[in-house]
């Protein structure tokens, strides 16, 4: 594990296989690699921590800034990326989330779940999540207690479980592993500024490296790999236009276009006819993993309802509001000048209140000492001091009453995407524009799904979901775009015009440029990310495999390099000198 701002400047490297970035797909492609014989340079932008001059790189522009937070927040540039800051939630896509579904346009992947679910057990095993179980029963075994009693539906699954991560930081636990293998050399500090192409345009022929300290170096190889996330590889690859004046991979303006997040948002106050069979917090696996039930829109129900995929989960009520009496969740309400940016906007929902709303609040926190003493030793005995940490704040309220956390599929949409915007960062990067746009679809997900959970809640007499059907725009729009989630943006076809990477993430028209990220995801899901992230990079790793070894049967020499031979270095070489 070296620095690049460690090493001679113009000093040209070559490996067998580059990938650009040590976040989640960059670090699981890696060890996969290990001991096999190929080299393998992993640059990555960032240090071992944060760094205010490395995270100022993903500043940039958003069209609207109430629909999109800043580029620099929910990213980490640095060894691990996001992984550094995620709250370990592992959950697969479903089988209806691949598949070409007639009411939502463009959408359909190439290929089937099937063909990922290998990679997904050891996905699974990277985020220290336990077996790649996601049923109840299977999960919790046949006593696990129901999520809500008596509840019987043919549109909602209450079966579901979401597995957790420790949360794993990638960079901190597999940092020792990436220096033992002798094939593998990390490099921080490393920029990738600029991809070159051959003069064909249909292979990329080195990549240039930049540091925040003024040097400048080169990379060569085999096959590159960018696992930059869903935004940054839009960056390089628009970027980098010394043959296509358009950028790599954009010959039909596609690059950049399709970006989804999810839906997401509470909505409504929850009742139940008996309290006492309803169980909202977290389980605990046979072998000790926490994990959550949800509520889940069958794959019948989305094509009966012409929706996206929906998911939803029982939540404290809203915070701002005192009726709850509740007092941690109102001292919550009165500390919220102290929570960080990420949690403050969605826990007080953008509303303030006035000095009668204070008083209310802090009347509940007087009337409930003993909860909030409990609550802060409970989070300091199961989320501050172990590894395996608590997943969230759960709490009960003391009225017995719930709000409706959803998360929901949004629909692809070619209006929604990201180009290059006006400046440039240190490194003279232009910057990037984020221009993020929801649809009728969207919102037709939200609007069925909830009128069909709250009927189907009546109709089975267990419980009693009030809302205004009225403000479900605003409510799935108050956050807009759902946090670190960037989707799409180099989606996965067979058609260039209306794809960017082939099936197995390849760059269409340049043979050795792949991509693992979830911009090569066609749709989003419902589910979070990183889990389906990492198995496609292990997908990929494994296909680079069988490719190196059809090439190295067949006597594939790479280019010889454009700078004189003796200022080449070796990965292999830098990894023991």
């Amino acid at each position: 594990m070296l620095d690049a701002r460690d090493l001679p400047d113009g000093q040209l490297l070559s490996a067998d296989v580059c990938i650009v970035g040590a976040g989640a797909a960059g670090i699981s492609m890696a060890l996969e690699f290990a001991g096999s014989g190929l080299e393998v340079l992993l640059l990555e932008s960032g240090g071992a921590g944060h760094e205010k001059p490395t995270q100022a790189l993903y500043e940039g522009g958003v069209a609207d800034e109430r629909q999109h937070s800043p580029l620099h927040r929910y990213r980490e540039r640095r060894l691990g990326g996001s992984t550094t800051i995620w709250g370990g939630r592992c959950v697969p896509f479903d089988d209806i989330d691949f598949q070409a579904r007639t009411w939502m346009p463009h959408s359909g992947w190439p290929f089937g779940r099937g063909e990922l679910l290998p990679y997904y057990v050891r996905a699974n095993q990277l985020c220290e999540a336990g077996t790649f179980a996601y049923g109840a029963a299977e999960s919790l075994g046949s006593g696990a207690r129901p999520m809500i009693g008596g509840f019987q539906s043919t549109l909602f699954s209450a079966d579901g479980i979401e597995r957790f991560s420790c949360p794993t930081d990638f960079g901190r636990r597999y940092a020792d592993q990436l220096r033992a293998a002798r094939n593998i050399c990390v490099l921080l500090h490393a920029n990738v500024t600029a991809l070159r192409l051959d003069p064909a345009g249909t292979r990329v022929d080195g990549a240039t490296v930049r540091t925040l300290t003024g040097k400048s170096l080169g990379v060569r190889a085999g096959h590159f790999v960018l696992a930059t996330g869903g935004l940054e590889t839009v960056r390089l690859l628009l970027a980098s236009r010394d043959v296509h004046r358009n950028g790599i991979g954009n010959q039909y303006d596609v690059v950049g276009r399709y970006y989804m997040c999810h839906m997401a948002g509470t909505i409504g106050t929850l009742t139940f006819a008996r309290p006492e069979t309803v169980w909202h917090g977290y389980d605990v696996s046979v072998e000790g993993i926490y994990c959550r039930r949800r509520l889940a829109l069958t794959a019948a129900a989305q094509q009966q309802l012409q929706a996206g995929n929906f998911i939803a989960r029982l939540h404290h009520p809203r915070i701002t509001d005192p009726g709850h009496r509740t007092g941690l969740l109102s001292l919550l309400y009165l500390a919220k000048a102290f929570i960080p940016y990420e949690y403050a906007k969605r826990l007080h929902d953008g509303q303030g209140g006035g000095l009668l709303q204070v008083l209310a609040h802090v009347g509940n926190v007087l009337r409930d000492p003993f909860g909030t003493a409990a609550f802060l030793l409970h989070w300091l005995r199961y989320r501050t001091l172990p590894r395996r940490k608590f997943p969230s704040i759960i709490i009960k309220s003391r009225a017995d009453r719930y709000s409706l956390d959803f998360h929901a599929e949004q629909w692809p949409n070619p209006a929604s995407r990201v180009t290059l915007g006006s400046g440039h960062d240190a490194l003279g990067m232009p910057k990037l524009h984020v221009d993020w746009r929801y649809t009728a679809g969207d919102v037709v997900t939200v609007q069925r799904a909830v009128a069909a959970l709250a009927a189907e809640l009546r109709r089975c007499g267990v419980g009693q979901l009030d809302y205004d059907p009225a403000t479900v725009e605003s409510e799935m729009t108050r956050y807009g775009a759902y946090g670190g989630h960037h989707i799409g943006t180099t989606r996965m076809g067979g058609d260039p015009r209306s794809s960017v990477v082939d099936s197995d993430c390849r760059v269409h028209g340049v043979d050795n440029l792949f991509i693992a990220s979830s911009s090569v995801f066609p749709t989003s899901s419902q589910a979070n990310p990183t889990l389906t992230i990492i198995a496609l990079a292990l997908r990929l790793a494994a296909h680079l495999k069988k490719l190196d070894a059809r090439e190295r049967s067949a006597q594939f020499v790479a280019p010889p390099p454009t700078q004189a031979r003796e200022r080449v270095v070796r990965t292999r070489d830098l990894v023991h000198s």
